[in-house]
C-alpha cells in the first residue's frame, strides 16, 4: 500500500477512528488494532510475505525470552546465533541469491570456464532489510543486557510490524520504539496536527519534487548515449534530488503518521545537501541505518580506536557492508567504496567530527557545501545505474566536455514544464529546509499558512496518475 494512492488515504482515516475512538480505553486492543493494520498495510503487495515478518517476529520474541532465563554466556551465544541466522539467512536468500550465483558464474568466465548454472527469479519481498535490522537491534540489545525483553506478544509484533514505518524505515530501535506500546497513548491535539503538517511536507518530496524529477532522470538513465555531457550532469544532480526528495518524503510521512498515533519516530534526515564534508553528510542522511551500522558493525570492531590501518579498514567494511545492504548490485558496492574514500581523509587528518553539533550556515561554508553535494551526486551516478559499465560511461561522457546543449531541458513544452516545476520546487523545498536549520530544527516545521500553500502546489504539480513506487522499497 503506497503513501501516495487513494487506498491509503481511505486506510488511514478508517484505523485512525478505530484506534483514537473505538479503542481508546484499552491499550492491549489498540495494539492489536496496529497488528492486524500493519499486516493489512503489508499484505496489501503481497501477501505471502507476511509469512516472514511474523516468523521473525517469532523467533526474535523467543530468543530473548531464553537469552533473559540463561546466565550461561555459551548458551546466550547460541541463541544469539539462531537470531542472526535465521534473519540473515532469509535476508540473504530472497535478496541475493541470485547475485551470487551470477558473481559465481562470472568468475568462472573470466578464466575461460562456461557455467550453466539455474538461477531462481526470487521475488524481494518489500522493506525484509528494514524490519530484519529492527528486530535484530531488539535481540542484540537483549543479549548485551542492554534492554529487558517484553513478555507481550501483540507489543512485540507491533513494534516489528508497525505499518507506518516497515517498509522503508526509519529503522526503530526496539529502546526507544517498544516502550511506546507499553504504555496508554493520550491523544494530543497539537502532536498530531504536527504530523499531519509533516505528512503534507513528506508528500510534497515525493509527488511534487521526485515523481517530477523521474520524467528527465529515467530518460537520462535508460538512455546515456543520447545525452550531452551537460545534461547527463544535471542528469545526476536531479536524481540526488530524487532519491532525496522520495526517501526523505518517505520517512517524513511514516514520521507524521505515527504522531497520529500518539508515537514519536527518530529523525531520519536532517537536511544532508547542507552539509560541508562527507562526514557530515552521512550524520544527516538515512540517519537510522548509519547510526545502525555504527552501533552494531563499526564500534564492535573498534571503530575509530587502534592502528590507522584497522581504523581504515573498519572504514571500508562499514561502508562496503552499507553499499551491499541497499541492493545485490556491484554498483552498490561500489557506490559504498567510493564514499569509504571520500570519508577516509577526514578521519585520517581527525576532522570527520568537524561540524558536530554545528548546524547554522554561514555564507563562507557554502563552497564546502555545493563540494560536497557534487562529489555525493557523483556517487550517485553508480547507485542509479543499472552496471557498472553504464555507470563507467555515463561520467567518462560528462568530462568529455564534447557536447554542453540542455535540449532535453527545453525542446518541447511539456519538458519546459517539467523544467519549470522541478525548479520550483526544488528552489521551494531548500528554502524551507534553510529556514529550519538556521533556526536549529532538526526538521521542518510548517505552519497553518505555510501548510496551505504546500497542499496547493501539491495539488497544481504533484504528479498523481499512475502514483510510483517509494525508491527503497527496492531495498
Amino acid at each position: 500500500m503506497l503513501f501516495n494512492s487513494i487506498v491509503f488515504a481511505i486506510f488511514l482515516p478508517i484505523v485512525f477512528v478505530l484506534y483514537w475512538f473505538v479503542f481508546r480505553n484499552s491499550l492491549k486492543l489498540q495494539n492489536l488494532l496496529i497488528v492486524l493494520a500493519s499486516y493489512v498495510f503489508y499484505g496489501w503487495w503481497d501477501w505471502r510475505f507476511l509469512a516472514l515478518i511474523l516468523f521473525s517476529t517469532l523467533v526474535d520474541f523467543f530468543v530473548a525470552q531464553e537469552l533473559q532465563k540463561t546466565a550461561i554466556k555459551r548458551h546466550q551465544k547460541g541463541l544469539l546465533a539462531i537470531s542472526l541466522l535465521c534473519n540473515l539467512g532469509l535476508l540473504g536468500f530472497f535478496k541475493y541469491y541470485n547475485f551470487f550465483i551470477s558473481s559465481w558464474i562470472d568468475a568462472w568466465d573470466l578464466v575461460g570456464v562456461r557455467m550453466d548454472l539455474q538461477t531462481l527469479q526470487i521475488i524481494l519481498p518489500v522493506g525484509i532489510s528494514f524490519y530484519t535490522f529492527q528486530t535484530l537491534s531488539y535481540t542484540i540489545d537483549v543479549y548485551r543486557q542492554k534492554l529487558e525483553p517484553t513478555h507481550d506478544f501483540i507489543q512485540f509484533s507491533a513494534f516489528v510490524s508497525f505499518f507506518p514505518q516497515l517498509v522503508a524505515g526509519p529503522i526503530e530501535r526496539a529502546s526507544n520504539l517498544l516502550p511506546q506500546f507499553k504504555k496508554p497513548r493520550i491523544f494530543n491535539s497539537d502532536f498530531a496536527v504536527s504530523g499531519f503538517y509533516l505528512i503534507i511536507w513528506g508528500l510534497f518530496k515525493k509527488v511534487v519534487v521526485a515523481d517530477n524529477c523521474a520524467f528527465f532522470v529515467n530518460q537520462i538513465f535508460d538512455g546515456t548515449h543520447s545525452y550531452s555531457s551537460l545534461e547527463l550532469f544535471f542528469g545526476a544532480v536531479l536524481f540526488g534530488f530524487q532519491i532525496y526528495g522520495d526517501f526523505s518524503g518517505y520517512s517524513d510521512i511514516a514520521i507524521g503518521v505515527a504522531r497520529l498515533f500518539g508515537f514519536r519516530l527518530m529523525v531520519n534526515f536532517s537536511f544532508p545537501y547542507f552539509s560541508r564534508d562527507i562526514s557530515e553528510f552521512w550524520r544527516r542522511w538515512h540517519i537510522s541505518l548509519s547510526t545502525w551500522f555504527r552501533d552494531y558493525v563499526y564500534i564492535p570492531l573498534g571503530g575509530s580506536h587502534g592502528s590507522r590501518w584497522l581504523q581504515i579498514r573498519n572504514v571500508f567494511i562499514v561502508f562496503l557492508v552499507s553499499g551491499f545492504w541497499h541492493g545485490a548490485n556491484w554498483t552498490f558496492i561500489v557506490w559504498g567504496g567510493i564514499h569509504a574514500l571520500l570519508f577516509l581523509p577526514l578521519l585520517l587528518a581527525k576532522v570527520n567530527r568537524a561540524y558536530v553539533g554545528e548546524t547554522v550556515i554561514s555564507l563562507v561554508q557554502v563552497p564546502r557545501i555545493l563540494l560536497t553535494f557534487i562529489l555525493v551526486s557523483f556517487a550517485w551516478i553508480y547507485f542509479r545505474a543499472d552496471t557498472l559499465a553504464i555507470a563507467h560511461t555515463f561520467i567518462l561522457k560528462i568530462f568529455s566536455f564534447k557536447d554542453v546543449t540542455l535540449t532535453l531541458f527545453y525542446a518541447t513544452s511539456k519538458s519546459q514544464l517539467f523544467s519549470f516545476i522541478i525548479c520550483m520546487s526544488i528552489f521551494i523545498m531548500l528554502f524551507f529546509e534553510f529556514l529550519a536549520i538556521q533556526k536549529n530544527r532538526k526538521e521542518v516545521q510548517l505552519t497553518t499558512y505555510s501548510a496551505i500553500f504546500i497542499s496547493l502546489l501539491i495539488m497544481l504539480m504533484g504528479v498523481f496518475k499512475n502514483p510510483s513506487d517509494f525508491i527503497y522499497f527496492q531495498f
